[in-house]
């Protein structure tokens, strides 16, 4: 295995919460819930009816002048994913070339482009219905019915050319690798929730091997449309009986848990070379040491009831920092919200960490963000690189009552304030079954 390490230098986190890592960290803190009705879309018709939505989120903001034609080709999450790679690089105090061409950096750029990579977990992108609908609406016969012939005559030509590249999912790593003219790998990963991790590791890995001395990695997703709505909702995974308090909806690993909530966010990280960072004298918030994936064969849509996968990454992290469980002080765990899940994670989780899996400090964030799908991980990872530096876990959000039954030390009423120089994060898939996970440890110069 190569020598080179690897560190994380920059947070970019788009949430329901807030904007930036600093926002982001505070809700957390504050124990903010982003979960509310849904706005975007009339909600009436469905069982659940509510989901997080980034406010305040302009895309235009986050891009160079000359290349805000280009946003008008941006589903949801692409624009999601342009915004937290801006947030990120600009953590990291990267002079890349989009901050250059803002006129937001001096003296000339100080990554090289042919080293510095990107690698980027999406989800399924909705098409733009409204869109859609219009053009179908035209493909009509007499009677209203579908014509085939009609749609190929008539309907596709009320879709601009370039419709299509809206909706593709390697357009997350597209578009953020022009805007900062990223030349090295870039990579697109479609495992589901699995994915920010996934991509992270990833990007570990490629930095491990010397193909790159900088890497955007992590992930970003929208899921606060009719279709991510009725996705979920169809699988009995959301919370329908908090519509008139939407704050309350989600409980990760409480025993009176009943659903998660749909919601839209990305988190994307500066994962550098030790070496490289230390040149350029980057600030740096932990260092990646583990990583490790499986997969959960039985089914693709419930969980494996003994968490067997999510044991068998957390367990190939472990080994690859070169840990156990007693270095670890903290687990970020991924925390749905299910009754299903949650059970299923935590057996994983005690599996792979023994009985001190109910003795370490335990985040969930869920509860405050929902479930942003392809994004979930990169924000956890986010939340974990920020644990270390403040030395803090926040409290999770609507958690009053960890069940017994999931056996973890979920933080509860307060922030847990202590020495913290490791944290395990974990990840699944809810539909593939993908599992991964990750090692952070504590930076000390």
């Amino acid at each position: 295995m190569n020598s080179r390490r690897a560190v994380i230098t920059g947070l970019g986190v788009a949430s329901p919460i807030g904007l930036g890592a600093e926002a982001f960290w505070q809700g957390l803190v504050e124990g903010r819930s982003g979960v509310r009705r849904i706005r975007v879309f009339d909600p009436s018709r469905f069982d659940s009816q509510i989901g997080g939505e980034i406010e305040g989120l302009d895309v235009r903001e986050y891009v160079p002048k000359s290349y805000r034609k280009s946003t008008k080709v941006m589903a949801r999450d692409i624009e999601v994913a342009v915004a937290a790679a801006y947030l990120a690089a600009k953590d990291a105090g990267l002079k890349t070339k989009c901050f250059l061409d803002r006129g937001e950096a001096e003296g000339g750029a100080n990554v090289d482009p042919a080293r510095f990579g990107v690698n980027i977990g999406a989800g399924l992108i909705c098409a733009d219905l409204t869109e859609l609908a219009g053009a179908l609406y035209t493909s009509r016969t007499e009677t209203g019915d579908f014509d085939i012939h009609k749609w190929g005559a008539e309907g596709m030509n009320n879709l601009t050319p370039l419709w299509l590249l809206k909706f593709l999912p390697n357009m997350l790593s597209c578009h953020v690798t022009i805007v900062h003219d990223a030349q090295a790998p870039s990579n697109t990963i479609t495992c589901g929730e699995a994915s920010s991790h996934l991509a992270i590791g990833e990007a570990f890995r490629t930095l491990e091997r010397g193909a790159a001395n900088v890497c955007l990695c992590g992930g970003a997703e929208s899921k606060l449309n009719p279709m991510g709505l009725l996705r979920q909702s169809l699988l009995k995974r959301l919370c329908t009986c908090h519509n008139d308090a939407p704050a309350k909806a989600c409980k990760p690993f409480d025993k009176n848990r009943c659903g998660t909530a749909i919601s839209e966010g990305g988190g994307l990280l500066v994962l550098e070379d030790l070496d490289h960072a230390r040149a350029r004298g980057a600030k740096i918030y932990c260092e990646v040491v583990g990583f490790g994936a499986g997969v959960n064969s039985r089914s693709w849509h419930r969980p494996d009831p003994a968490g067997e996968s999510i044991a068998l990454a957390a367990r190939k992290a472990l080994a690859d920092a070169g840990m156990t469980a007693e270095d670890i002080d903290c687990v970020v765990a991924f925390g749905l919200g299910t009754v299903e899940h949650d059970a299923s994670e935590a057996r994983g989780i005690r599996s792979a960490l023994g009985e001190r899996a109910g003795r370490i400090p335990t985040l969930a964030i869920k509860g405050s963000i929902g479930n942003n799908g392809a994004g979930a991980g990169g924000i956890e990872v986010a939340a974990g690189a920020l644990c270390l530096k403040h030395q803090t876990v926040p409290a999770a959000v609507n958690t009053e009552t960890p069940d017994p039954e999931c056996g973890l030390n979920v933080v509860t009423g307060r922030p847990f304030t202590g020495r913290i120089d490791a944290v395990l994060t974990t990840a699944y898939a809810l539909g593939g079954g993908q599992t991964a996970a990750l090692v952070l440890k504590r930076w000390e110069a």
